[in-house]
C-alpha cells in the first residue's frame, strides 16, 4: 500500500474520463459521498491482498480512507467454515472520515462461510455480490444452509448480484497454459476488477503491482491481469450492473502536501528510522516474532541503509535483551511484541528501569490473555505496562490514536526516552497495526531534534580535588543519569539490577539510600514534560468523553453524530498514559459525567478514578473488534439523559 494521492490535475482528469463515460455509455452513474465495502471469503482466496490492492487505487484517486482487515490466528483455517472466514472492510468518502465504517453497503462473498459469517452486519438495502460456483450442496451444509440462500427468499431485502466469478476466470484464462486449480486462484483478481469498474477506481497501479509481485513468474502475472481486466469488462457488459458509482476526491479533507496510503506498523516503522536519524544514533531492533507487531520486525530489516540493524531472537527474553544491551552501547534500542511477549521482557524492563537506560518497548496489544486471540485488537495491556513489574518500576506510556498517528507516537516515544533515560511502552493495538489511511509525508524539517550527548568525561570532583566521573549524577531538570558509551577512557562504571548508591552507582543495600533511589527514579517519570490534554468542546458540555488510543476514530465518529443530532459533549483524548498530562485534573473537574469508552474491562476509567478521585463511568467492549460509531453514540447519548 504505497500509492500516494493523486494530485489536483490528475484528480480533475479523472473527473473528466467519468464525464466522458457517462456521456459515452448507456449504464447509469451515480455519484455517492461515501462508500463501505467488505471483501470476505476463506482465508486462503486471497481477500487481504483484493483489500489492499482496491485500498492502494482508492489512496491514489484521493480518497481519505480507513481499513479494518480481519483475518483468521491459523495460517490456512480450515477452508469453507465460519472460523476460516477473512475479510477486509474499506471505508472510503469525498470528506473527512475516521472509522472503517459500522455496515458494508456493499459485500464481497467468495462462498457460503463469506454469506453467513457477514450477512447480519449488513443493512436491507445493501449490495451482496455472491461466487455462485462455490454455492453447492455440501459447502453449505458445512455452515448450517439447509436451503440455498440465493434461492429460498432469505437475500430478498438485499440487491442481490449472483455471479459465477470461479467459472468465468477460468473461461478468461483458458489461453494460458494453467491447471483449473491454478486458474480459480486468480478469482479474487475478477472480483477486484469488477468492483473496480463498480466505483470507478484506477487500474493502472494494481497492473504495475502485479508484474512486479509475479516478476519472476511472467506467467502468472498476465494471467491475474487477465483476470483482473475480465472483471472489470464483465462489470461493463453485463446487464446485472445496471449502475457504477463514482466518489469524487476529498479535495477539502486533507491540508497541502504529499500523501500515501500508510498502515500503524509500518507509519510505525518509519517513526522509529526517522527518529533514529533525527537522534543521530543507529537504530537497533532486538525482536521475536508475534501477531501483530512481527510486520515492524521485516519492515525495518530492509532498511540497513539507514544504519538499521535487526536480530530476530530465539525468544523474547533474548530479543529484548540484547536491545538493552544495544542501548548501553549507544543505539536507539527497541524491542516489538504484543502482550504475551511483554509478560516475558518484564524482568529486563525492570532491569532498563535500574539501570536508567533509553529503550522502547513496542507492544501492539491483542486479544488475551494467554495466547488469546492473535489476529484480534484490544486495548487490554495498559495495567500491564503501567504495573506489570516487580518492585517500583515507573515507566512511562504513550499510546497512538490512528494508524497514521503511529510515525508521531514513535518519535515522541523516542524522545521521552533519550532526555530521560528511560525504557518507555508504546502502545499500539491490531486494529491501528493492521488499518490503514491517508498519511501526509512530512518534511524533515518539521520532525523534532533528538540529538543527545554522551558523557565525555569527568563529571564530579570529590573532596581532595580529584575528578571523577560518576554513573548517577542527574541533571537537575530531567533528573536523567549520564549516558556512558562503553570503552569511553576514564568513563567505567558499574552497572546490574542489584541497587545502586546515589552518584557513584556502587552496589548499595543502605535502606535510606534504597528509600531515595525508588523515590527519585519515580520523580523522573513524574516529572516528565508532555503537552496539555485538548479539549473538543465548542458548546459548554456537561458530559466529557476521554479516551485513548485507537477508540479515538469511533469517539469521535460518535460525537460527531450526536452533535449532528443536537446533543452537547465534549471530546479529550490521551497520547500519554504516564504521566497524565498535568491540566488532566482540571479538565476532568468541569465535567458533572465522564465516560471512558474502552476496549478492555475498564483499565483507563480505574487509574483515572484512583488518580482524580472522579466518578468516571466506563464503557467496555473486548470482543476482538473496534468500537461502531453507531454503538458508541447510542451509550454516550444514554449517559448524557442518565
Amino acid at each position: 500500500m504505497t500509492s500516494q494521492v493523486s494530485s489536483p490535475a490528475e484528480q480533475a482528469d479523472g473527473a473528466v474520463v467519468g464525464e466522458q463515460r457517462k456521456a459515452a455509455g448507456a449504464k447509469d452513474v451515480r455519484r455517492l459521498d461515501r462508500v463501505i465495502i467488505r471483501f470476505a471469503g476463506d482465508s486462503g482466496d486471497g481477500m487481504q491482498l483484493t483489500g489492499d490492492r482496491f485500498t492502494s487505487e482508492t489512496a491514489s484517486f484521493g480518497n481519505d480512507l480507513s481499513t479494518l482487515p480481519n483475518f483468521p490466528a491459523e495460517i490456512r483455517a480450515p477452508a469453507g467454515t465460519l472460523p476460516g472466514v477473512s475479510s477486509f472492510q474499506l471505508h472510503f468518502a469525498d470528506h473527512d472520515i475516521l472509522t472503517p465504517g459500522d455496515a458494508p453497503n456493499v459485500l464481497v462473498a467468495m462462498n457460503p462461510a463469506a454469506l453467513k459469517a457477514n450477512i447480519g452486519d449488513l443493512p436491507r438495502g445493501a449490495e451482496v455480490i455472491v461466487n455462485t460456483d462455490e454455492f453447492t450442496k455440501r459447502a453449505m451444509q458445512k455452515v448450517g444452509y439447509e436451503t440455498s440462500p440465493l434461492e429460498d427468499g432469505s437475500l430478498d431485502g438485499y440487491h442481490l448480484h449472483p455471479v459465477p466469478l470461479t467459472t468465468l476466470t477460468v473461461e478468461a484464462l483458458k489461453e494460458f497454459d494453467l491447471s483449473r486449480k491454478e486458474a480459480e486462484r486468480s478469482k479474487n483478481m475478477f472480483a477486484l476488477g469488477l468492483l473496480s469498474w463498480m466505483y470507478h477506481r484506477p487500474t493502472e497501479g494494481t497492473e504495475r503491482f502485479l508484474k512486479s509481485k509475479f516478476a519472476k513468474k511472467p506467467d502468472i502475472a498476465a494471467a491475474n491481469i487477465a483476470a483482473f481486466r475480465a472483471g472489470w469488462n464483465f462489470g461493463e457488459t453485463t446487464e446485472d450492473f445496471a449502475v457504477s458509482y463514482e466518489v469524487a476526491p476529498a479535495a477539502t479533507a486533507f491540508p497541502p502536501g504529499v500523501y500515501r496510503n500508510i498502515s500503524g506498523n509500518l507509519a510505525l516503522s518509519y517513526g522509529l528510522v526517522a527518529a533514529s536519524r533525527q537522534a543521530d544514533l543507529p537504530l537497533y531492533l532486538g525482536s521475536y516474532p508475534i501477531t501483530p507487531a512481527s510486520d515492524i520486525l521485516h519492515e525495518l530489516s530492509k532498511h540497513k541503509n539507514f544504519g538499521v540493524r535487526t536480530f530476530q531472537a530465539e525468544d523474547e527474553i533474548a530479543g529484548i535483551g540484547a536491545a538493552l544491551g544495544a542501548a548501553f552501547g549507544g543505539s536507539l534500542a527497541v524491542t516489538t511484541t504484543s502482550g504475551p511477549g511483554v509478560a516475558l521482557k518484564s524482568e529486563t524492563i525492570g532491569l532498563a528501569v535500574s539501570l536508567e537506560l533509553p529503550l522502547l518497548v513496542v507492544d501492539i496489544q491483542r486479544g488475551g490473555p494467554s495466547t488469546g486471540l492473535p489476529t484480534k485488537t484490544e486495548q487490554a495491556d495498559l495495567l500491564q505496562a503501567m504495573y506489570g513489574r516487580n518492585g517500583e518500576a515507573p515507566v512511562p506510556v504513550v499510546a497512538p490514536r490512528t494508524p497514521a498517528d503511529c510515525f508521531d507516537a514513535a518519535l515522541e516515544a523516542a524522545r521521552i526516552a533519550l532526555t530521560y533515560r528511560t525504557p518507555v511502552f508504546l502502545l499500539s493495538d491490531g486494529y491501528l497495526a493492521n488499518g490503514s489511511e491517508p498519511w501526509r509525508i512530512p518534511d524533515v524539517e518539521e520532525l523534532p531534534d533528538l540529538r543527545v550527548q554522551f558523557a565525555q568525561g569527568p563529571n564530579h570532583t570529590l573532596d581532595d580535588g580529584s575528578e571523577v566521573f560518576w554513573p548517577y549524577k542527574r541533571d537537575p531538570q530531567t533528573l536523567a543519569r549520564p549516558w556512558a558509551i562503553p570503552g569511553t577512557p576514564g568513563l567505567e562504571h558499574r552497572i546490574g539490577g542489584i541497587e545502586k548508591q546515589d552518584g557513584t552507582g556502587n552496589i548499595s543495600y543502605d535502606p535510606a539510600n534504597h528509600d531515595f533511589m525508588v523515590r527519585t527514579r519515580q520523580a523522573k517519570i513524574d516529572g516528565i514534560d508532555v503537552p496539555d490534554v485538548e479539549v473538543d468542546d465548542p458548546h459548554g458540555a456537561k458530559t466529557l468523553v476521554l479516551g485513548w488510543g485507537s477508540t479515538y476514530g469511533p469517539i469521535t465518529a460518535a460525537v460527531r453524530r450526536l452533535r449532528r443530532a443536537g446533543e452537547s459533549v465534549a471530546q479529550a483524548h490521551l497520547r500519554h498514559l504516564n504521566p497524565f498530562p498535568r491540566n488532566l485534573g482540571s479538565v476532568l473537574e468541569r465535567y458533572d459525567k465522564v465516560v471512558i469508552p474502552e476496549m478492555n474491562l475498564g483499565q483507563l476509567a480505574m487509574l483515572i478514578r484512583a488518580k482524580y478521585l472522579v466518578d468516571a463511568h466506563s464503557y467496555t467492549q473486548v470482543n476482538g473488534m473496534p468500537f461502531k460509531a453507531e454503538q458508541l453514540a447510542a451509550a454516550l447519548k444514554e449517559a448524557i439523559d442518565g
